[in-house]
């Protein structure tokens, strides 16, 4: 499973011209199931979501994490991350989890998430969505589960 976390003072997701996800500050993050991946990669990757560091404590460092911050958390599935792009101009998909397995894995992370966390957001599987956000810093990271459960 894919993480890729971006720390923001705002996001939102719309589809169809209607928002159906937002925060203000707290993190957005894409979400991308690959092969292989199960409800045990999903977990840990969630596990290091939530306690991932990169919100400054009261000397500026980047000591407290979205559970410490109580911030908003804004989840949007993304199959695109899992590309192959090691060889030519055009992104393979293959690496990606089929649709029926991305989609259940993603709604177990929401569910985990909202269980562990409270108040999540989401944008819409399968959807044309358009994403709009205030990168915080900018902060960005990858964080990635291989199917082994090895955290890379």
């Amino acid at each position: 499973m894919i993480a890729l976390l971006q720390r923001v003072s705002e996001a939102s997701v719309r589809v169809d011209g209607t928002v159906v996800g937002a925060i203000d500050a707290g993190l957005m993050v894409l979400v991308c199931a690959e092969k292989g991946d199960t409800e045990r990669e999903a977990d840990l990757l969630l596990a290091k979501l939530l306690g991932y560091r990169v919100f400054s404590d009261d000397a500026g460092k980047m000591n407290r994490s979205i559970t410490d911050t109580a911030g908003g958390l804004l989840l949007v599935p993304q199959f695109t991350l899992a590309a192959d792009t090691k060889s030519g101009t055009r992104p393979s998909f293959s690496p990606a989890a089929a649709p029926e397995d991305g989609r259940r894995l993603f709604d177990h992370v929401v569910r985990q998430a909202r269980e562990r966390h409270g108040s999540v957001e989401t944008g819409k599987f399968g959807a044309d969505m358009k994403v709009g956000l205030v990168n915080d810093g900018p902060v960005t990271f990858w964080l990635q589960v291989d199917p082994v459960g090895v955290l890379r």
